[in-house]
C-alpha cells in the first residue's frame, strides 16, 4: 500500500493529483501527489501526527515567489486558505495575523488600528507565512523590523514558539528549521494618526504600480541583490530587459517594466521561465562578474 491509500481523515480537503499551477502566479507547473487544505491548526496537527515521516511536506502560500516544476510535487502540498488562516487581529501597538493573511492586508489593518511601521507590507505580494520564512521586506524594510514572535507546527505537528531572536534573520534569509509551518504571527508598530499611515500605504501602492508588472503572470523579485549591487541594475547591463527566451514553445522573458521580474507572456512553461533564469545569472557572471542567487524558490520535479 501506498503512502497516498494510507492519509488519514481530515475535516479539511484532501485532493490527490491536484494541478498547482492555477495556484502559482506564473500559471505554470505540474501537479501535487496530494493537497491538503486544512479546516484549522488542529486538523493540520492531527494530519501531520497522523502521516508517514518519510512522506515530503511542503507549504505553498499564495503562490506569488515561487516556480513549481512541470513534473510537479512529490509528498504533500499544505495551503493554508481560508478565514481561519488569515484572520487579523489588532490590539495595542501589536497585529496578530494568520500566516495565510496577504502582507497587503496586514499593513491595511496597521493603518485602520493606527500604527506606523508595518506600510512596506503593501509592496509584498506574499503571505505572512513566507514573509516569516524569507525576512520579506523592500523599500528599506525587513520582517525583522517589525516582527515580535511566531508560532508554528513542527513536521510532527507539535507547536514551537519562536520570538524573534529566535529566528536568526538576515537578508532573505531565516535560521528557522525550514520545515516549521509557520501558522500565526505578531508584530508591532508605532502609535500614529490612521490617515498618515494610510497615505504612505497609497504612496508605496501606487508607486509599485507604476514600477512592477504587477498585472502579468511574474513572480516577484527574480534575484537576490548581491552586497553592493541591485539585481535590476545587473540585469539591464547585461541586455535582458524585455529581451524574450524561447527555450521551447511559449517562452519567457525579464520585463521591460522591471528588468529584476519575470513574466510569462503567454504558454511559457516552468522549464523556460528557470532556465530564463539560469540563462541571465550565467550571462551576469560572465559580462560582469557578479553572482545572483535565485530568490523565487524553486520546487518539485523536472519533466
Amino acid at each position: 500500500m501506498s503512502w497516498r491509500d494510507a492519509l488519514p481523515s481530515v475535516r479539511g480537503k484532501l485532493l490527490r493529483d491536484e494541478p498547482l499551477g492555477p495556484f502559482t502566479w506564473f500559471r505554470v507547473g505540474g501537479s501535487a501527489d496530494a493537497l491538503f487544505i486544512p479546516a484549522e491548526a488542529d486538523d493540520l496537527a492531527a494530519f501531520l501526527k497522523a502521516i508517514d515521516p518519510a512522506v515530503p511536506v511542503m507549504v505553498l502560500g499564495v503562490g506569488s515567489n515561487v516556480i513549481v516544476r512541470d513534473g510537479g510535487i512529490e509528498g504533500v502540498v499544505i495551503r493554508l486558505a481560508g478565514r481561519p488562516f488569515a484572520g487579523i487581529t489588532a490590539g495595542g501597538d501589536t497585529i496578530t495575523a494568520g500566516a495565510g493573511a496577504l502582507d497587503a492586508m496586514v499593513a491595511k489593518a496597521s493603518a485602520r488600528a493606527g500604527l506606523a511601521g508595518l506600510e512596506f507590507y503593501a509592496g509584498i505580494p506574499g503571505t505572512v507565512g513566507g514573509a516569516l520564512t524569507m525576512n520579506a521586506g523592500c523599500y528599506g524594510s525587513e520582517t525583522k523590523d517589525i516582527l515580535v514572535s511566531a508560532w508554528g507546527l513542527t513536521r510532527t505537528g507539535e507547536r514551537i514558539d519562536y520570538a524573534l531572536t529566535d529566528f536568526g534573520y538576515t537578508y532573505r534569509h531565516s535560521e528557522a528549521p525550514a520545515d516549521i509551518i509557520w501558522i500565526e504571527a505578531v508584530y508591532r508598530g508605532t502609535p500614529d494618526a490612521p490617515e498618515a499611515v494610510a497615505a504612505r500605504i497609497a504612496e508605496i501602492t501606487s508607486r509599485r504600480e507604476q514600477t512592477q508588472p504587477i498585472r502579468e503572470k511574474t513572480g516577484g523579485s527574480t534575484f537576490k541583490n548581491p552586497p553592493g549591487h541591485s539585481s535590476w541594475k545587473l540585469v539591464d547591463e547585461a541586455g535582458w530587459r524585455g529581451k524574450l527566451h524561447a527555450v521551447t514553445g511559449g517562452g519567457a522573458k525579464f520585463s521591460e517594466l522591471h528588468s529584476n521580474f519575470m513574466i510569462n507572456p503567454g504558454e511559457a512553461t516552468a522549464a523556460d521561465i528557470e532556465g530564463l533564469g539560469e540563462t541571465v545569472r550565467a550571462d551576469v557572471q560572465s559580462k560582469l562578474g557578479v553572482n545572483l542567487e535565485w530568490e523565487i524558490k524553486r520546487v518539485g520535479r523536472p519533466l
